[in-house]
């Protein structure tokens, strides 16, 4: 049993050691695609805890939030994230889903106050206002 919790012990010591190598590694990209992608899931974490708390969020669009935020924490992925590059792909994809889904229900000016990152990255998910 002690073997045991010494590899799990050893294990999530050399998990948190490479998101922390990650999280370095994505600070030192360059402007552009692969640093908003770096920076798109923690954004929308970031998100999805200021719009589950904002009572001007209508409660099926929390419930999406709800859903997505709980897909990115999910071990379960469809793919997995140990592939490089392509790992965090279905994560993305499902929580940009649900921030243009709750988009369509929650005031724009709300999901921009809530959204920390790059405002042109929420613009373009959530595409033109409607009139």
């Amino acid at each position: 049993m002690r073997d045991w919790l010494i590899g799990l012990a050893i294990a999530v010591v050399l998990l948190l050691a490479s998101w922390a190598l990650l999280i370095l590694l994505a600070r030192r990209l360059p402007p552009g695609i692969l640093r908003d992608l770096a920076a798109f899931i923690p954004d929308c974490v970031t998100t999805v805890r200021r719009l589950r708390r904002d009572p001007r969020v209508p409660r099926r669009a929390k419930i999406a939030v709800l859903i997505a935020g709980l897909w990115v924490a999910s071990p379960i992925d469809l793919i997995p994230e140990f592939l490089p590059v392509i790992g965090p792909l279905d994560d993305i994809v499902v929580v940009a889903l649900a921030l243009r889904y709750a988009g369509r229900q929650v005031p724009r000016e709300v999901l921009m106050a809530a959204w920390p990152g790059e405002p042109r990255i929420i613009e373009r998910l959530l595409g033109k206002p409607s009139a």
